[in-house]
C-alpha cells in the first residue's frame, strides 16, 4: 500500500468521479483509475461501485475512507513537526481557548508572541474546557487556555498560570452599587444572571451563594460574555463574573464591584497532552506564556509593595 494510493483514494470519493480527481490531482484517469484497482486487490474488497460516470463509495469503502483520512493527517501533522525540528520559527500552533478567557487573553500575548516569532502560525478553536480536552486527546489541537483546570483526565497535564477575581457587573444605579467591596450575603434577594449550566462560571457562583446561606434566583442563563452584558444593561439582574474578561467594552450604564466574605477567584491555566511531546514551536509558545505569566506577576507584586 503506497501513500500515493491513499491520496488518489481520497480524492476519489471526494468527487465521486475519476475524471474530476484526475483534473484536480493533475494526473491521467488511467493512473488513479490503476491504482485504486491495485487497493482494492491489497485489500480485498471494492472500494467503489461504479454508477455510470459517477462511483460511489462502498460500506467498505466507507470505513476506509474514515481510515485513510486520519492516517493522512497524521502523516501531514509528521511533515510538519519534521519541518518544524529544521526550523521552529516556522511552526503552527494548533491553539485552544476556553470562550469566558478569549477577550482577555488573547490579543496581548498573541500580539507579544508574534513580534517575537513572526513566522509561526496559529489556528484557534474556542469553546468549553471540555470540549477542549476533547479535541487535545483526539490530537486536533496541541494546547489550550483553559478555566477551570482539569483535574482527572489522565490524558491531560495542566499547568496553573494565575489567579482571577471574580466581581460583580450591575447598573450604576444599582441599590448596592455605591458600596465596595460588597459582602455576598446582601444579595441574597437579588436576580441573577448567570452562564449556562453545566459551566464552571455558573457553579463557582452557586457553591459562593450555597456558603453565603441562600438558594440564588437565576432568571436568566446566558451562553457568552457579551449575551449576559446585554442582559445586565437591559437591566435583568446582576451577575458575577471574571475581573478582567468583563471589563472590557463595558457599556456606559455598566459598572463592576468588588465582592468580600468571601472573595472569590477562579484558576487560569494552559492545558497539553499528556501522552505526546508538543512540536517545538508549540513549546517555544509554552515557554513564552510561562515567562509572560511569571513577568507580570512579579511586576504586579513590586506595584503592591510600591503602594
Amino acid at each position: 500500500m503506497e501513500l500515493r494510493q491513499i491520496e488518489y483514494f481520497i480524492e476519489a470519493a471526494k468527487r465521486e468521479h475519476i475524471t474530476k480527481a484526475a483534473e484536480t490531482l493533475h494526473v491521467a484517469q488511467s493512473a488513479i483509475s490503476r491504482q485504486i484497482t491495485l487497493l482494492e486487490e491489497e485489500l480485498g474488497v471494492s472500494l467503489f461501485t461504479r454508477r455510470g460516470r459517477n462511483i460511489q463509495l462502498t460500506l467498505m469503502g466507507k470505513i476506509f475512507l474514515e481510515h485513510a483520512k486520519r492516517g493522512m493527517m497524521e502523516f501531514s501533522k509528521a511533515r510538519q513537526k519534521i519541518d518544524e525540528y529544521l526550523n521552529p520559527n516556522r511552526g503552527l500552533i494548533r491553539l485552544g481557548i476556553s470562550t469566558s478567557l478569549s477577550v482577555q487573553i488573547l490579543p496581548t500575548i498573541l500580539n507579544a508572541f508574534y513580534t517575537r516569532h513572526p513566522g509561526i502560525r496559529v489556528q484557534l478553536q474556542q469553546g468549553s474546557v471540555p470540549y477542549l480536552t476533547k479535541l487535545i486527546s483526539q490530537g486536533k489541537i496541541d494546547l489550550a487556555f483553559a478555566s477551570p483546570l482539569p483535574k482527572t483526565d489522565h490524558q491531560i497535564c495542566s499547568r496553573s498560570l494565575f489567579k482571577e477575581r471574580m466581581v460583580l457587573l450591575m447598573q450604576k444605579n444599582h441599590r448596592v452599587s455605591g458600596k465596595s467591596p460588597v459582602s455576598f450575603s446582601d444579595l441574597k434577594n437579588e436576580h441573577f444572571i448567570t452562564f449556562r449550566s453545566n459551566l464552571f462560571l455558573q457553579e463557582l457562583f452557586i457553591h459562593a451563594c450555597r456558603e453565603s446561606g441562600f438558594q440564588p434566583n437565576i432568571v436568566f442563563e446566558g451562553e457568552d460574555m457579551d449575551s449576559i452584558k446585554g442582559l445586565v444593561a437591559a437591566d435583568f439582574g446582576i451577575a458575577l463574573m471574571p475581573e478582567h474578561a468583563v471589563s472590557y467594552n463595558l457599556t456606559e450604564n455598566l459598572i463592576t464591584v468588588p465582592l468580600r466574605d468571601p472573595q472569590i477567584c477562579r484558576t487560569v491555566g494552559i492545558i497539553q497532552p499528556s501522552d505526546r511531546d508538543l512540536a517545538p514551536s508549540e513549546k517555544l509558545f509554552f515557554r513564552f506564556v510561562d515567562k509572560f505569566f511569571i513577568q507580570r506577576l512579579t511586576s504586579n507584586h513590586e506595584t503592591t509593595a510600591d503602594e
